[in-house]
């Protein structure tokens, strides 16, 4: 098999892990920063749930958690939720990193002073309004050098979707390695993940300059 032809058929997989990458970003960003809020809630319970959910997630292999979400519910409870396996993936992967990005949201959120709180109380702004207009956008840009760096990381992790046979661009090169006893597919799924982090990096870097109050 030519390396053409390799790169052919691992395309075919290229779909799927764009669409792991782009639903897990749309699902797990603003999860996290609800799970986030709910960690910093004054009630105990609620605020220990989420300790214990970013905790689980956080201590726990990515995919462990592949296998528990796709094929737990079938052991369990007799439901079947893996003939389309992008559904439990895209849960299992949003719900891992969603327990990432909560603890960055807090880490910015925390980081604000309680003075910009009380000012924006001073000038009539409710607690919603404030949150929303002055600490949320500050709280982006202070966190958007650890939100890329698992962006990037996400990239990679994509590959894992393999653990349950879900047909993705590593899966089929694993397959086709097998069958031709090569390693080129692994080298070629290597320079698609490099060039898809710098993209990444490039888009990222371009969004932090625009939200750069020193140019």
């Amino acid at each position: 098999m030519t390396i053409l032809t390799m790169i052919t058929k691992m395309s075919e997989g290229l779909g799927r892990t764009c669409a792991i990458f782009f639903l897990t970003l749309l699902f797990s960003l603003p999860l996290g920063l609800i799970v986030s809020l709910l960690r910093m809630s004054r009630n105990k319970v609620v605020s220990s749930i989420m300790k214990v959910y970013i905790s689980v997630l956080r201590g726990t292999p990515l995919m462990l958690q592949l296998l528990a979400v796709t094929y737990g519910p079938y052991y369990l409870f007799g439901i079947n939720v893996s003939r389309e396996k992008l559904i439990p993936v895209v849960i299992a992967f949003s719900l891992n990193y969603a327990a990432y990005f909560a603890e960055i949201y807090r880490g910015g959120i925390e980081s604000m002073s309680l003075g910009q709180y009380e000012a924006a109380e001073v000038l009539g702004y409710t607690k919603f309004q404030c949150f929303i207009r002055i600490i949320l956008p500050q709280v982006i840009k202070r966190i958007l050098p650890s939100v890329t760096n698992e962006i990037v990381t996400l990239v990679k992790d994509t590959s894992m979707a393999f653990t349950v046979a879900y047909q993705e661009m590593f899966t089929i090169g694993k397959q086709i390695a097998n069958s031709q006893t090569s390693f080129m597919p692994f080298v070629i799924a290597g320079v698609f993940y490099f060039l898809f982090n710098a993209i990444v990096g490039w888009v990222m870097g371009r969004f932090e300059k625009k939200l750069s109050y020193y140019r």
